[in-house]
């Protein structure tokens, strides 16, 4: 059983997409998955699975969740090595990358939309983007930020989804005690 850390786009936002966390580990039992584990109630699912191939595991339960609640819901799946990778890669200082957002996205994005976007500036704001993730700051806080989820899947044309650097440790322990 290989443990996979699922991100769910866009649920139990201001009452939209309602999933209560203790019906989506029940969901996750019920396709096929073991020692399944949520953080925060905004879809952060680490679980374990037979099934190795990302775009298989995603499809599974984007299918779930439409058959379950009766809608359609983005989901990523990576496994603990691609986000320990991605938090080990951040660019920022330390004192920036603990305040840090990291946009994950689905697939690389098409280079001329990288470098178009990279001319885009707002005061207080700094990303950098690679082909897994748009590392995010902002002095300000991501709630005040011009360059957010939304900004980036209509510039690099790709479905993303964002966690702040606290989920993203807690999601990697969390999947590091599971293959102990």
């Amino acid at each position: 059983m290989k443990t996979h850390i699922a991100l769910l786009r866009g649920i139990n936002v201001s009452g939209q997409k309602k999933v209560p966390m203790a019906e989506l580990c029940l969901l996750f039992k019920n396709v096929g998955f073991s020692n399944v584990q949520t953080y925060i109630q905004s879809g952060n699912v680490v679980f374990q699975a037979s099934q190795e191939r990302k775009t298989d595991l995603e499809d599974t339960i984007q299918k779930a969740i439409l058959s379950h609640f009766g809608f359609e819901v983005s989901v990523l799946v990576r496994k603990a090595s691609d986000l320990k990778s991605i938090l080990d890669d951040c660019p920022f200082t330390d004192d920036k990358k603990v305040k840090s957002y990291f946009t994950l996205l689905h697939k690389p994005p098409d280079k001329n939309l990288v470098e178009d976007t990279k001319t885009i500036s707002y005061p207080n704001e700094e990303f950098e983007i690679t082909n897994a993730c748009v590392y995010f700051f902002s002095e300000t806080g991501y709630g005040n930020a011009k360059c957010n989820n939304n900004f980036f899947e209509r510039k690099l044309k790709v479905a993303a989804t964002t966690r702040n650097y606290k989920t993203m440790v807690k999601l990697l322990s969390l999947s590091q005690e599971l293959e102990r």
